[in-house]
Formats: structure tokens, sequence, C-alpha cells
């Protein structure tokens, strides 16, 4: 008896060395701890600030194949965060994958193929300023617009060409359980009810689709962190309660990094989970998500003082303007609003050979009131978040 009492002890005692020995080799531990300003420090330790990260580090073998090593801070798939404009990537994803199931039932269509949008409420095109020519889309255009400038529009129409119904219905399926998108970034917009879609060329119909009725209607009641603060504004008038969270977009950090992880490295993914994508679709993918708005093919992003090289990209150059070159690449989607700011993004420098996945988020919204508009972005979250990256960049630096 006092064997197994012994034994029991030991393996006890064992247990919790090898948990601190492994708290102390987390590379994010030692990054906060001792690379962070103090400010950025105490952000980080700060429960009020819901940061989450994930931080994967990236080895190639003597194949060149890839392999991974996940560190996390705070990371707790159970709490919500508002996780915002990144929501667009799995509406991106799945549009390419739409357009791939459409074509292989018969419908001569693709990311390039001319579209109109209407409102069945009204019969009225809806048009935005976002299209080259008024109410005229293609899948292709509204995806450079996501990932260049994250326009709310090109969101809207990709969303209710998908429909509430098949885009979770797609995301469960491949696993992504922590995620749900329920709505459009539009006041007032009618999330169950879609637009209707014409595809044509020149003057024949391609494809027509209908406005497809959702039944889906979850929400995030179980998790924690989906009532925030202490107030907040609606129709201009201040609410004296937490803001309720439970019907809003959700996507959890691991989730994020799995949607990029499999834009990335498709191949590491099991192949039930892997979207039906092809190899071109991949690289459309790639290419975009890694570009500044220096580098759109539009003069409404390149002539406009409302852009600049990092204006999507908070992790390493959030914080300065005019310093990405590039050597290194950021192949990622921001998320900023309700005071939450996220990046889920892949880091490559084609000279040194370096490459990691970082994802993360973090809330400031110093008065607690949600809905105002007062909120620490640029002060505050955007400069924590590039500190971050750059610490990471640095301890990548170091490793080679």
């Amino acid at each position: 008896m006092r064997y197994v009492t012994t034994t029991f002890l030991l393996g006890i005692i064992f247990g919790l060395l090898f948990v601190s020995c492994t708290q102390q080799r987390n590379p994010l531990n030692k990054i906060i701890e001792t690379k962070l300003s103090k400010s950025n420090k105490a952000i980080a330790l700060n429960p009020a600030h819901e940061v989450q990260i994930l931080y994967t580090s990236i080895e190639r073998d003597s194949l060149g194949q890839p392999h991974f090593t996940e560190w996390d801070f705070g990371l707790d798939e159970s709490y919500y965060f508002y996780p915002a404009s990144t929501a667009k990537l799995p509406i991106a994803i799945l549009a390419l994958q739409k357009l791939n199931l459409l074509r292989q039932n018969g419908y001569a269509i693709d990311k390039e193929t001319p579209f109109r949008v209407s409102d069945p409420q009204n019969q009225q095109t809806v048009v935005s300023d976002s299209t080259l020519n008024s109410g005229l889309y293609s899948v292709s255009r509204l995806i450079k617009e996501i990932f260049l400038v994250s326009d709310n529009t090109a969101y809207n129409i990709l969303f209710d060409f998908l429909g509430t119904d098949d885009i979770n219905r797609e995301l469960q399926k491949r696993g992504l359980n922590n995620t749900e998108i329920h709505h459009k970034f539009l006041l007032g917009a009618d999330n169950l009810k879609t637009w209707e879609y014409t595809f044509f060329e020149e003057q024949d119909t391609l494809y027509h689709q209908p406005s497809i009725h959702s039944n889906f209607d979850r929400n995030q009641v179980a998790l924690r962190g989906v009532y925030k603060g202490k107030g907040y504004l609606e129709n201009g008038k201040r609410v004296t309660a937490s803001m309720d969270f439970s019907r809003k977009n959700r996507i959890s950090i691991r989730d994020l990094n799995d949607l990029m992880k499999r834009v990335i490295f498709p191949e590491v993914s099991l192949e039930d989970q892997r979207f039906q994508l092809t190899e071109e679709d991949l690289t459309f993918l790639r290419f975009w998500m890694s570009r500044t708005t220096l580098e759109s093919p539009y003069s409404k992003h390149t002539n406009s003082q409302e852009y600049w090289d990092s204006y999507n990209k908070f992790f390493i150059y959030g914080d300065t303007k005019g310093a990405m070159t590039d050597t290194l690449r950021i192949y990622n989607k921001v998320g900023a609003a309700y005071g939450t700011l996220t990046d889920v993004a892949y880091v490559k420098e084609k000279n040194s050979g370096i490459e990691f996945m970082l994802t993360a988020t973090v809330l400031v919204n110093k008065n607690q009131i949600f809905n105002d508009d007062q909120y620490e972005y640029e002060s505050v979250g955007i400069p924590f978040l590039a500190a971050i990256g750059r610490a990471v960049y640095d301890l990548e630096k170091q490793k080679k």
C-alpha cells in the first residue's frame, strides 16, 4: 500500500514538474515577460484585455515537408471574442468552393464571371462603390476587396451568395466546430433571406439563384464572455447593461489558425476536412491575402490617403507606415470592431526561409461602453499586436 502511495505521489510531482518545465519553455511566456515593454506586458496579463495568442513554429525537413509546433497564451475555446472582419476569411474560401460545385453541376461560371444582385423585397439592384461598374460584380473582384481593404459590401454579397445554412454546414462538416457565421455587416439586414443572383455572359443567363431562406438560428449563450462591458449605445442612447454578443459571429483562435493553415498548407489537413478548392483557387487566395493596399490594382486604393502599406497588417508593421518590403510577406486577415482587434497570419521571409503562423486577439475598451466608437485601437491595440509580431519574428531570426 505504501508503495502505491509513493508511486502516486511521485507521479504527481513529476507531472507538476513537467507542466512547470513546459510553461518555462513556452516562448510566448518568455516574450511577454522579457521582450515586451512594461505597458504591453501589462496588456497581456490584464484579463480585461481578453488576450489570446497562438504561435505556430514551422520547420522543414530534408524533403521540404513542414512540421508544426504550437505554443499558446491565454487560449480558451470556451471564451467568446468578437471576430469582426476575420469572418470574411471563411466566406472568401467558401465562395470559391461554391463556384467549383456549381461548375461540377454544369454551370459554366467561374470567379471572373460577372453577376448582378437584386433585392427580392423591392426588385432593385444592389449597388456598391467597391465594383468596377455600377451594380456589376465578380467573385474575383469581391475577394480582392476583402483582403485589400476588408470591404464590408464585398463580404455581404458573398455571404448572401452562400446563405447562412450552407456557410455553417460546410464549416462544421470540416471540423470547425467553434465557428458560426450568423450575419452580414449591414445594419438592419435580413440574415435569413438572401438576395437574388444572376450570372451572365453578354445577354445570356448562365446561372440564376433565387433568394435562399435559411433556418440557421443558433447562439453563443453557452460561452463565457458573451456579455461584455457595463453599457452600450443603441440608437444613440446609452443602455446601462452589458452588451449581448450571443447572436453575433464567432470564430475561435484555433479555428482561425486552422482556416489559414488549410489555405497555406492544405496537404497537412485530413482529406475530409479540406475545402474543395483547386490549386488555382489556393494560389489566388494566397496572392491577394499577402498584398498590401499599395499593391492594389485599383486606383481608388492607391490614390487615397485612407490606405497605406500596413493598413491591413497588424503584426510586425501595424504601428508603422512605409516600412514594408516584399522580402517579408504576411498572408493574413484582420478584424477590428467593438474594441476587439484580431489578426490571423502566415509570415514568410523568402531570403532567410523564416516562416511561422501567428493568431491573436486583444480587447481595447477602457470605458467599457460598447458601440460608442471610443476604442484605443491606434494607441494601444495595434501597437500591442505589432510588438507581439516583432517579438515572434525576432525569435525566429535567432533560431535561424
